[in-house]
């Protein structure tokens, strides 16, 4: 089979890993332009790109595909490169462009998405986020043949696993290494024929917005102590969930909840130790074990207090 890969951060590349490791064919890697990063914002690649340039795989990097819109020689230039490669089948993953008809059509088995969640819950940009925020108990992984909507594809695999108590990052990588078996899988199986679309249900659909940095900020008023941890856990590693601290900003990076009446007004600093600082949230309290001052390091509690004065009394928010 001729695949074409579409992707750009590195749960992509692991599914593009995987493939490779099979024995496909990569004729073609779509992905994002280089960005600025790090602290000389130089400009980097995506994982997918050096993952594909080591390899010396073709890739395309354009802004759009829209052959009407704000690049389109970008557009035109993409639509010659995948309609010279004579593809078998797209994969796409978490590539940050919209696939208009014309690239949907393309392939002779069209485009297969690995999407991380189990649909049609979390639709959208940030399922791994939304699952963990939301409480829920399990997630997973779906092969979803492409649409013209929004992840609105029939199912194609899916498979579910725990979530756990682990942040997104630690989610992320379970759910990329899933994500690469899973594709595997299904394109052994659309080679022979032998894959059985399903049409998603229209019942428990719901939608995963995109991650706003102005989300990270812990409202100890609003949120009871579990939907705390739930949102410390989720914005790991990005944005970084935080609280304002005698008017200095903090990045809350692990939590528990400690069923405790708080006895104290939401955001109080009840007590400090080596253990964890408790705060009172809304129901319960809420003990932190690793924190980061601005320009810091990311430090376990007791590591934390050694450069930071923290008291009982004190209140957050």
């Amino acid at each position: 089979m001729r695949i074409a890969f579409a992707g750009t951060p590195e749960f992509a590349r692991v599914a593009l890993e995987a493939i490779a490791a099979a024995g496909f064919e990569i004729v073609l890697v779509l992905t994002q332009p280089d960005r600025p990063a790090g602290r000389g914002m130089k400009l980097q690649a995506s994982p997918v790109k050096q993952f594909a340039a080591a390899r010396g795989w073709p890739v395309a990097q354009p802004r759009s595909l829209r052959l009407d819109g704000k690049y389109p020689e970008d557009a035109a230039a993409a639509r010659a490169a995948i309609l010279d490669a004579r593809l078998d089948a797209m994969v796409v993953a978490a590539y940050g462009l919209i696939l208009p008809q014309w690239v949907l059509d393309a392939p002779r088995l069209g485009c297969l998405n690995i999407h991380a969640s189990l649909l049609p819950r979390w639709r959208g940009a940030a399922p791994i986020h939304r699952a963990i925020e939301a409480g829920d108990a399990q997630t997973g992984v779906t092969i979803m043949q492409m649409d013209a909507g929004l992840d609105t594809g029939d199912m194609l695999l899916r498979e579910s696993l725990a979530i756990g108590d682990g942040s997104t990052a630690q989610l992320h990588d379970r759910l990329a290494g899933l994500g690469g078996r899973l594709i595997v899988d299904a394109l052994k199986q659309a080679e022979a024929g032998t894959l059985r679309p399903e049409p998603q249900p229209d019942e428990g659909v719901s939608y995963a917005h995109k991650v706003e940095k102005q989300e990270a900020q812990i409202d100890w008023r609003t949120h009871d102590a579990a939907a705390i941890v739930r949102r410390i856990r989720a914005f790991d590693p990005f944005p970084g969930a935080s609280s304002t601290l005698d008017g200095e900003t903090l990045k809350l990076w692990a939590a528990q909840v400690r069923l405790d009446p708080p006895g104290q007004p939401p955001g109080t600093v009840l007590a400090v130790g080596p253990a964890g600082v408790a705060v009172a949230a809304r129901d319960a309290v809420v003990v932190l074990t690793e924190l980061q001052r601005p320009g810091g390091k990311r430090l376990a509690v007791a590591d934390f207090l050694r450069g930071f004065e923290l008291k009982p009394g004190q209140v957050f928010g």
